[in-house]
């Protein structure tokens, strides 16, 4: 039974309908909680070996990078009501299945052309082997749900029997019900941008669609598109790049660089979503590379960033007092992504917590960040963990979840506005750590989600495994996939991949597969 909401809005009381379950963008937010307040199926009663685990796989042609969205209800033409999951792969496919069932793909759409030479990019072209065999697509999408448009950024090689391949990044915007291109839709990223060095001579950095390598999700907002872009193992003269496009004209709005007089400062966030706060100012953490405000260089940064007519600015911007050391020693603050706290009471209303490979995890005021300060940061707490952070945290009913590498899911209260440590998960330490996912029905329920995944693609292949935690205390365990083995097998492991959890089913992307989890009876 879905509850409804008293919520009190000044001296009015309305009743606020129940919240469908869905996921339109990762971290089911823009504040990138990973919280679905809204799963009702689901409840540490009923997550245990005996009462729930796979139900079948979803076969795709490439590896699935991207977080599955799930979209309830759509009217698909000729073919009905559908809960749908989206599915994109590194074959530069998007699929649409009904969330529950076994079934052929309600639309799929392909990005290549075997007849003009359009194909997926083979790792070996970028020089790095950390997304192998091909990359297509790996950023999460992003779905309007007013407007029915599921946007995708897609890498594709072009001329691929000729010597001189071009290498193009696109940003599609399709139908939801159908799968077909939107007027307008695709455009080819393009930009450049001007800026001075130590002399103050100009000089032109142009995006190369070949060295920029999107991992960070996409992110709607006010009717913006936000792409992000870092790079494929540190190769190559890359920066991170942020730009703004429409989501109606597609039209590119804003361009904005990381390093215009350095180098790098990518935005990776471990496939993690920048994320934005109700005022539609946008979070993005950067890794390694140069840092100096007086240049506009914000390696190891997070950004507060903020659309003005056709420009993006810094508005704030917190960077460790040890930078320097951090970039040296690639220890990125950039392989966390950023989550945005609810609004609350006291000195400090609006909060945010990253953090990085050195295993600090900053809960930063998001009115005053603390910019730069030699010696010291200025944050409202550091919160020191045993393992690197390749993965964003998640945010449930004042508990933060964090799973470094190396480490265990540790469960930290917010109380008066600092952070203590709760729980942790039991058992032996966990490489490479992971993005949690939250599912609840509002304040109650709440079970952790998490993926185990290999540490890196290189090295052997090793199946995903599924976690699943009570979110009131993480030492107890709830279901992991490989209690039952013959029966809940997960397919091989992606690194980064953050498990959709939505009306009672539990998707796990990985190679060339879809995992579908859920009640067993």
């Amino acid at each position: 039974m879905r509850r409804s909401y008293l919520v009190l809005f000044g001296s009015l009381l309305i009743v606020a309908p129940p919240a469908l379950s869905q996921l339109a963008t990762s971290q089911y937010n823009n504040q990138r909680t990973g919280a679905n307040l809204a799963e009702t199926k689901l409840t540490p009663a009923n997550v245990n070996s005996r009462d729930f685990g796979k139900l079948f796989s979803l076969k795709v042609d490439g590896d699935v990078y991207a977080q599955p969205l799930v979209v309830p209800r759509l009217e698909i033409p000729g073919q009905g009501k559908h809960d749908v999951v989206f599915v994109a792969t590194e074959h530069d496919s998007v699929y649409a299945f009904d969330a529950d069932k076994k079934a052929p793909p309600l639309w799929r759409v392909s990005f290549l052309d075997a007849a003009k030479a359009v194909a997926a990019i083979p790792a070996q072209h970028l020089r790095c082997p950390f997304i192998n065999p091909e990359v297509g697509i790996t950023s999460t999408p992003v779905i309007d749900l007013e407007q029915r448009t599921l946007f995708v950024l897609a890498r594709t090689m072009e001329q691929a029997s000729d010597p001189q391949s071009k290498y193009v990044q696109r940003l599609h915007a399709l139908d939801v019900t159908t799968g077909k291109e939107r007027p307008g839709s695709p455009v080819e990223i393009k930009a450049a941008v001007t800026a001075e060095d130590r002399a103050h001579k100009p000089h032109e950095i142009v995006f190369d669609p070949l060295v920029e390598n999107p991992r960070a999700a996409l992110l709607l907002v006010n009717g913006t598109v936000y792409l992000t872009w870092a790079s494929s193992c540190d190769v190559g003269d890359y920066h991170g790049w942020v730009m703004a496009y429409d989501a109606r004209s597609l039209q590119q709005k804003a361009v904005f660089i990381t390093s215009p007089n350095g180098k790098e400062g990518g935005i990776w966030q471990s496939d993690a979503g920048p994320a934005a706060d109700s005022s539609g100012n946008v979070y993005v953490v950067t890794g390694n590379g140069d840092f100096d405000e007086s240049a506009g260089n914000y390696g190891d940064s997070m950004l507060k960033l903020a659309l003005d007519r056709d420009k993006l600015l810094v508005r704030d911007y917190f960077t460790p007092h040890d930078q320097a050391m951090l970039s040296s020693k690639d220890l990125d603050l950039g392989s966390g992504g950023p989550v945005l706290l609810p609004d609350r009471n006291g000195p400090h209303p609006h909060l945010a917590v990253t953090g990085g490979k050195d295993g600090n995890l900053f809960l930063i005021d998001r009115d005053h960040m603390g910019k730069f300060h030699a010696g010291m940061d200025e944050v409202i707490q550091t919160v020191k963990l045993k393992g690197r952070l390749h993965a964003a945290s998640a945010y449930w009913n004042r508990h933060v979840y964090v799973f470094g590498d190396g480490d265990v899911l540790h469960d930290l209260k917010l109380t008066g506005g600092k952070l203590s440590r709760e729980h942790h998960a039991s058992g032996a330490p966990t490489d490479p750590g992971a993005t949690p996912t939250v599912s609840a029905n509002g304040d109650r329920d709440g079970i952790v989600w998490t993926i185990s995944t290999r540490t890196w693609e290189v090295f052997p292949e090793r199946l995903a495994v599924l976690h699943a935690y009570d979110a009131a205390d993480v030492a107890r365990e709830l279901y992991n996939s490989s209690e039952n083995p013959d029966r809940d097998q997960a397919g091989i492991s992606v690194r980064f991949t953050i498990p959709s959890v939505v009306a009672g089913r539990v998707y796990v992307a990985a190679r060339s597969e879809v995992d579908v989890y859920g009640l067993l009876h």
